[in-house]
């Protein structure tokens, strides 16, 4: 068996865990004010540093139903995130632990906001302004550029896994599906990524993947910012696939090599290629939203492109003439500041 491209057990986490300090009682450490949310795999809280009086977060892991040992979502993204250090990817503090081999926790730097529930509260009339944008695309593409310079794909890339400080900072968060990756990619499974940011080829079935199904969702999230709500919404597979075709087009052997041969290509029949210019075209969609230009509308397409091979890199997107052209990214020292829901 070739293990190369098998998802990896980070087992051995001594010397990554080297650099972080510990509290043997975490009620001795921190104060929790209150609960942020809860999801599948952990609890997360505000709270206090009882030394430094600083805000921080705590992820509580759930590990109370775990009769396989540590869970291995948890074991990826403290693995990932140690790995990972960048100004725009959630930083990891200390793992402490509780009274019990049952309480761990994951201490994190406090973010006020996630970018989807801070999007849903500034409402239709006060959306981010063009040079906001920007700001918040350069920050997500130097994140993931990252991210794949050091062989790691994130595969949920979406709005409410972006975290947002007072203050404009960006930070990618939720590491439960990452994975380190080598080349050879093999096979890795389809069953990621949120429907809504799920790049073309694992809707078509693809077993093997690139970090290019990290560029579709970046591509999702540039449309969503402009538009304030997730840009295809579908019910399902089928439909999300059919609203994807719709809006950029049918792909044939030409625009992507190879597309028929994927296990659930032969379940859609699309006639033809809409005009760009059509209710459910790009640039239809986009209109009268400020700061869509030609580039950003380039940009955007190239995040977009159907065939991973020909989609842009994050590295590339870096150097793309969008953000060189005015308005310039504002620097996130300039953003205005919002009520925070996880304060409350």
């Amino acid at each position: 068996m070739d293990t190369r491209n098998v998802d990896p057990l980070p087992t051995h986490l001594s010397g990554d865990f080297a650099h972080l300090s510990s509290c043997r009682d975490i009620d001795q450490c921190y104060e929790r004010l209150n609960k942020i949310e809860e999801g599948t795999y952990g609890i997360v809280y505000r709270a206090r540093d009882l030394h430094t009086n600083e805000i921080v977060a705590l992820k509580h892991l759930k590990l109370t139903q775990e009769r396989n040992g540590f869970p291995i979502t948890s074991l990826r993204e403290i693995h990932t995130l140690l790995l990972a250090k960048h100004p725009n990817i959630i930083n990891v503090r200390e793992i402490s632990v509780g009274r019990s081999l049952n309480s761990i926790y994951i201490v994190m730097d406090y973010m006020e906001h996630d970018l989807r529930t801070l999007m849903e509260s500034m409402g239709p009339a006060a959306r981010f302004q063009p040079s906001e944008v920007k700001s918040l695309m350069l920050q997500l593409c130097s994140a993931v550029a990252h991210l794949h310079a050091n062989w790691i794909v994130h595969r949920d890339l979406k709005t409410s896994n972006l975290l947002m400080a007072n203050g404009g900072a960006l930070r990618v968060a939720d590491f439960g599906l990452a994975r380190k990756y080598s080349s050879p990619l093999g096979h890795m499974t389809g069953l990621v990524v949120t429907l809504w940011y799920r790049a073309p080829e694992l809707l078509l079935g693809a077993k093997g993947y690139s970090t290019a199904v990290d560029m579709w969702s970046l591509g999702c999230i540039f449309a969503e910012l402009f538009v304030h709500k997730p840009f295809w919404q579908g019910r399902g597979e089928i439909d999300q696939i059919g609203k994807i075709f719709a809006a950029i087009g049918v792909p044939t052997q030409e625009s992507w090599p190879g597309f028929d041969s994927l296990p659930n290509a032969k379940m859609f029949r699309f006639s033809q290629r809409p005009d760009s210019d059509s209710q459910y075209g790009l640039t239809s969609r986009l209109r009268g939203c400020a700061g869509v230009t030609g580039s950003a509308l380039d940009l955007m397409r190239r995040m977009l492109t159907l065939d991973p091979r020909q989609r842009i890199t994050a590295e590339e997107a870096l150097n793309h003439p969008y953000f060189a052209e005015v308005p310039p990214p504002k620097h996130p020292s300039m953003f205005p500041t919002w009520p925070s829901k996880a304060s409350s």
